[in-house]
């Protein structure tokens, strides 16, 4: 193996098993900033030293190991720990007991709960949105600052500063390496799941950029979701949304053209969806629906993804099925958006005079002000209506607002086809 296959093969074990050997580091040192520092000095060492020795036949044993050991040197110097050096010495050594002889239960020790711990500190909601975001893409996700940063179209010196205040936030607020209880689980929960859902999307649909989607973000969001279904298998919400993130998912192949272009749910070719994700997405919507978590916002989304993975063509999709659940949606989380969403609904399920009326009415709504998707779906309805100067108008104030390039495009697409002939 050449030095160029080594790293790569290091790059692929540390995407596996950042997230578990930051998490074990967390449960010892108390400090997920420290415990990514560690997690990064191993990382450092197999660089050092695989290409030479070779790949171990465990390489996530070999980096925890590596960095509990240093972890273990950093608590023996610590000055804190000096004063309390009777309690705190028979505590290092039974962890060292433990961590030395058996690798592999180095590795597996609690790495269960660790991991959800993690989860719920990066996405603690003493962070901001953004913070939340970047913590769980760098920690969970394994992703490079500079990954993230270009996924996001943000300056990389911006994400570095968001993860550093993100983590000194966490350690000023004292904020426990633990899995919240009662109430405060409830709270967290739909914090770790927002983010999740943030993430996913921006991958879906790119908010800014030359790329109509980016893979693997959804990929990073799908995967973190499916680790905490395994986690906390006991809440629908979790299993709702993970059953949306796969059936979104399994359109991504069919959503973009050979030339990068955008291709729009009624037009594209359904042979290309992923059945083995439709599947796996139909498994966790039941699994929510079983447990009674039928009206949760995320399983209430992946029912309608369901409506249109179950139809085989676009002429089969049953809107008045979607509608209704729009209607329990708005009534769930009421926003002009999710209004919007039903009202396109509406349009496909009783015709683009109905939809156009509720489109209108949603014109006034402050948050829509600046909102592409409002003339896009306004401009398709009118197109539908014959109203082609309206749609045209519509359609190009659309590119005007979106900042996504290949959705600029595609609207002054339309807005051309709108045109007198």
């Amino acid at each position: 193996m050449t030095a160029t296959d080594t790293h790569r093969a290091i790059d692929a074990v540390w995407r596996i098993e950042s997230a578990r050997l930051i998490a074990g580091l967390t449960r010892i040192v108390g400090d997920v900033g420290v415990a990514e520092d560690l997690a990064q000095d191993a990382l450092v060492a197999a660089l050092e030293r695989w290409p030479e020795s070779g790949i171990p036949d465990k390489p996530g044993a070999w980096l925890m190991a590596t960095a509990k050991h240093r972890a273990f040197d950093l608590l023996r110097r610590d000055k804190m720990l000096e004063r309390k050096h009777a309690e705190v010495g028979h505590e290092l050594e039974a962890r060292q007991e433990m961590a030395v002889p058996d690798l592999d239960a180095a590795l597996d020790d609690q790495v269960g709960d660790d991991l959800l711990r993690l989860v719920f500190i990066s996405c603690h909601p003493v962070l901001s949105r953004e913070a939340r975001v970047a913590l769980t893409l760098r920690l969970l996700g394994g992703l490079t600052t500079e990954e993230i940063a270009r996924a996001f179209l943000v300056p990389e010196p911006t994400i570095a500063q968001r993860i550093v205040r993100a983590k000194r936030t966490l350690a000023e607020a004292h904020v426990p390496f633990e899995v919240p209880r009662g109430d405060e689980l409830a709270a967290r929960l739909s914090s770790v799941l927002e983010v999740l859902y943030l993430v996913f999307n921006e991958g879906y649909s790119a908010t800014a950029g030359d790329d109509w989607m980016r893979p693997q973000l959804c990929g990073e969001a799908l995967r973190l979701g499916r680790i905490l279904a395994e986690l906390a298998p006991e809440e629908p919400e979790v299993h709702g949304l993970v059953a949306l993130m796969e059936i979104q998912a399994s359109r991504s192949r069919a959503r973009v053209g050979p030339k990068g272009e955008p291709i729009l749910l009624l037009d594209q070719d359904r042979g290309r969806w992923d059945q083995l994700l439709i599947r796996r997405g139909l498994a966790a919507l039941a699994r929510a629906e079983a447990m009674g978590g039928e009206q949760g916002p995320y399983a209430l989304q992946a029912a309608i993804a369901a409506c249109h993975a179950r139809a085989r063509t676009a002429s089969e999709t049953d809107w008045v099925q979607i509608a209704g659940l729009y209607d329990d949606l708005v009534e769930l989380m009421p926003s002009p958006v999710v209004e919007l969403n039903r009202a396109m609904a509406i349009a496909m399920a009783l015709g683009p005079a109905a939809g156009i009326e509720l489109v209108d009415a949603l014109a006034s709504e402050p948050v829509l002000k600046n909102y592409h998707l409002l003339p896009s779906v306004r401009g398709d309805l009118l197109s539908k209506l014959g109203r082609l100067d309206e749609a045209r108008t519509e359609f190009e104030r659309a590119a005007s607002l979106t900042r996504n390039e290949r959705e600029r495009a595609l609207l002054l697409e339309r807005a051309a086809a709108s045109a007198p002939r």
